[in-house]
């Protein structure tokens, strides 16, 4: 299948209201020819630096603006604990270390030169290693990647046009031109959204039509169901259709082909059959670990048991 970058609104809409098994046939069609449909890449999260983020997300606890339970800053950890938890995970089995840190922006300094030893070690682990640290410029970019950096998260959350009822701290194209100083890098980028924030279907496939309108497209696409964490503007936010991620999984699989496409945060409230019909429609990644920044995750042992009895294997 051609990789596409041209995608328009009304195409991504066709194709998203299919009948969902047509729909999640089309995409594991696509998902074989460009991918070992049994594999699974496992990545692990670990916040470094939690809580007292000046952005108003209004999904995160980590927020200053809200009442969650991360609200307040907590220090960097050390570099020893960064390696002891990564060195962890790589006898579990992940592949991948992400590091989160709760900031606005990368703010060059002592917690940067901090953030540039982590990368560094993770890398020299030979695990791939990932960040996720708000806006970044140019000039910082190259350097995480010069550090042995494989790719940097930046999601995009929602669609443009109800991004404004999420955010106001920050923009939409703010979050565009960091994807650009990513990529112009030579770093891949793995941006995606929230599901359940109160969006319409429309909403979910603009997004996905922007992501696929990145050039390269995303090297992961995580999609998140939103986790409702107290004290937060969405705490209240109604119950969300895991057929509906199915469906945003699909269409994902079939506008980024060569994509990774990754189950992540909400992934505790699916049941198994609902993860097996995402692995079907195309996701073939994980986030794997106890824990996921400041919410839960399923646990190792009932993930590795899903993999077996789905004769799934790590990638």
């Amino acid at each position: 299948m051609t990789i596409r970058h041209d995608w328009s609104l009304d195409e991504v809409i066709a194709l998203y209201e299919q009948p969902l098994l047509e729909l999640v046939w089309q995409a594991a069609a696509v998902h074989r020819q460009h991918h070992d449909p049994l594999a699974i890449q496992r990545s692990t999260l670990l916040s470094v630096k939690t809580g007292g983020c000046s952005e108003n997300c209004g999904y995160c606890p980590q927020s200053a603006h809200h009442d969650g339970p991360a609200r307040k800053s907590q220090g960097m950890m050390s570099l020893d604990d960064v390696r002891l938890a990564a060195t962890r995970a790589k006898e579990s089995g992940a592949s991948r270390f992400c590091m989160g840190a709760a900031w606005r922006e990368v703010k060059d300094g002592a917690q940067f030169d901090s953030v540039i030893e982590m990368v560094e070690t993770v890398s020299g682990m030979g695990l791939e290693a990932c960040v996720t640290l708000g806006m970044v410029t140019a000039p910082q970019a190259v350097r995480l990647k010069a550090a042995g950096l494989t790719a940097y998260n930046h999601n995009l959350d929602t669609s443009s046009e109800h991004y404004g009822a999420i955010i106001s701290t920050r923009t939409y194209e703010d979050r565009l031109q960091t994807l650009a100083n990513v990529q112009q890098a030579g770093l891949q980028a793995c941006c995606g959204g929230i599901l359940g924030m109160g969006e319409t279907a429309k909403d979910r496939c603009m997004l996905l039509q922007t992501l696929a309108s990145l050039d390269p497209q995303p090297e992961s696409v995580p999609l998140n169901v939103l986790v409702r964490v107290p004290g937060t503007p969405l705490a209240d936010a109604p119950d969300f259709d895991p057929l509906e991620l199915v469906r945003a999984v699909a269409l994902a699989r079939l506008l980024m082909p060569k994509s990774r496409v990754r189950l992540s945060a909400g992934r505790s409230d699916l049941s198994r059959e609902a993860q097996a019909l995402c692995f079907l429609a195309g996701a073939n990644s994980i986030f794997f670990g106890d824990q996921l920044l400041t919410t839960t995750n399923p646990q190792v042992a009932a993930d590795e048991q899903l993999m077996r009895d789905l004769g799934l294997h790590a990638a």
